[in-house]
């Protein structure tokens, strides 16, 4: 980004008058006033901004970073957003990544009551899922413990999904962190060869990366692998390495990228004096560097043959990931099991999986962990999961009887209401599905579905009447 590459912005683009580097809110706050009060001299004395002075472009110094993050006003109080953040820098010096350059490596922390009150805050305006975007969450583990029973005290009945590495977990830590509606933990794997891993600097061992996904899906979180390829000394031995180790983990969810190379990271120093280049190169109409273009051991060809292997062995094997799960024996978890189970069902049934030609029959997949889960607790969405393969497959008999059943839990339901209603609709039983259908007269999906009972059953008036209820709520046109 900009903060790496200011020299070269201010040299190229004339367009360009400063750069804000680094971390830039009080940068910006003092800039901005700086230019509203037309101060121009004050600018070149603010630390953190490259700019042009005297036909010479001039870097004016470093800005402290940020001591106390909590004396940052809350971003909540003014705008509504999901990713969230609780700490910055990074311990690490992974060699594909800026962050510790860019933060530091020393992680300075937001107070669990900041971050939990900026979470309800968002909360009371309608955002009930959160990316917790820090380099590494659980870093602290008595510090995440008490931002888990914060959210818990305060009823906050939310979702969330967080990055983290094998090594800064535990069962403790885990089991606190579902209890607070943590859904997905991303962990960076990298490779499954210790020589590319060491290579990367990616500082893991085998054991704790299969202690890690293991205890996460045991407590009802999906762990995410992330991987890459077209490492420095990359091959299909390693490549298979990768595969093996995946095979061992088993995780629910994997994300593979050919190494990039980034301004900022070690990777790129590295490629700068390789090629002799400097960052002119991004005056070229290239969106990224890609170290296997870098590296005459390494063809295009090749490196997309890794990433078929790696994606056509994780895919095919998926099924047998989740058929191979074992839940943590707890009592108060098992609503939770019962959710982490359902809402994987769901990427089988309906989401990411369930159109992948890899996986063999997801939807057989998804009814089997749609019934796993109801074995824990009686969950709203695997009783709708159930019912809508049923319904997709014409037994509309049975999809009653699982919608029935769920109702005896779920009584309220809107979604289960009209489900069932959809069912007697195609059994020609109009009339148990209006009954059921009228229930929701602010409902669109509801008043769609009943308008076409009215005028299938002959209720021409009403018909027209619910439509034009339905056309009332429509949102008005943009002029």
């Amino acid at each position: 980004g900009a903060t790496f590459l200011w020299k070269h912005l201010l040299k190229n683009f004339p367009e360009i008058d400063v750069v804000v580097t680094g971390e830039a809110e009080a940068t910006m706050l003092e800039l901005v006033r700086a230019i509203e009060q037309g101060d121009r001299e004050h600018i070149s004395s603010i630390k953190g901004l490259t700019l042009r002075k005297n036909g010479k472009i001039v870097f004016t110094g470093k800005r402290p970073l940020i001591g106390e993050l909590d004396t940052l006003p809350d971003p909540a109080r003014f705008f509504t957003f999901q990713h969230v953040v609780s700490s910055r820098g990074c311990p690490w010096d992974c060699t594909f990544c800026g962050s510790p350059r860019f933060w530091g490596k020393k992680v300075r922390y937001h107070s669990p009551h900041y971050f939990v009150d900026q979470l309800e805050r968002l909360f009371k305006k309608g955002v009930s899922f959160f990316y917790v975007s820090d380099d590494t969450f659980t870093i602290k583990k008595k510090r995440v413990l008490e931002i888990c029973n914060e959210i818990i005290e305060r009823g906050l009945q939310i979702t969330w999904q967080a990055i983290s590495r094998v090594n800064y977990v535990d069962r403790e830590v885990l089991y606190w962190m579902r209890k607070a509606g943590c859904i997905q933990i991303s962990y960076g794997v990298e490779s499954g060869s210790p020589t590319i891993r060491k290579r990367l600097n990616k500082q893991l061992k085998e054991k704790e990366i299969e202690r890690a996904f293991s205890s996460t899906k045991a407590h009802g979180i999906l762990p995410r692998a992330y991987f890459i390829y077209g490492s420095p000394g990359e091959s299909k031995k390693t490549i298979k390495d990768s595969i093996a180790l995946i095979r061992k983990i088993k995780p629910l969810s994997a994300i593979f990228y050919i190494l990039d190379i980034f301004p900022g990271t070690r990777l790129y120093e590295d490629f700068k004096i390789r090629s002799r280049r400097g960052d002119e190169i991004w005056l070229q109409p290239i969106e990224d560097i890609m170290y296997h273009q870098t590296d005459p051991k390494l063809s295009n060809e090749m490196v997309l043959q890794f990433g078929q292997m790696l994606r056509e062995a994780f895919y095919s094997s998926l099924p047998d990931f989740v058929r191979s799960l074992k839940l943590v024996d707890s009592p108060d978890l098992a609503p939770f099991h019962a959710d982490f189970l359902s809402r994987l069902g769901m990427t089988f049934s309906h989401g990411e999986y369930s159109q992948n030609p890899l996986i063999p029959d997801p939807e057989g997949l998804a009814q089997e962990l749609f019934i796993k889960s109801l074995s824990y607790f009686p969950d709203h969405r695997a009783y709708l999961g159930l019912a809508i393969l049923k319904q997709k497959s014409g037994d509309h008999s049975g999809a009653i009887e699982i919608l029935r059943e769920a109702l005896g839990h779920h009584p309220q339901s809107e979604q289960l209401h009209i489900c069932l209603a959809v069912s007697f609709m195609n059994l020609g039983q109009l009339k148990a599905a209006i009954d059921l259908l009228e229930r929701f007269p602010n409902s669109p999906e509801a008043l769609r579905y009943l308008a076409n009972c009215y005028g299938a059953a002959g209720y021409k008036e009403k018909e027209r009447i619910c439509l034009e209820r339905l056309d009332s709520m429509k949102p008005p046109a943009d002029n």
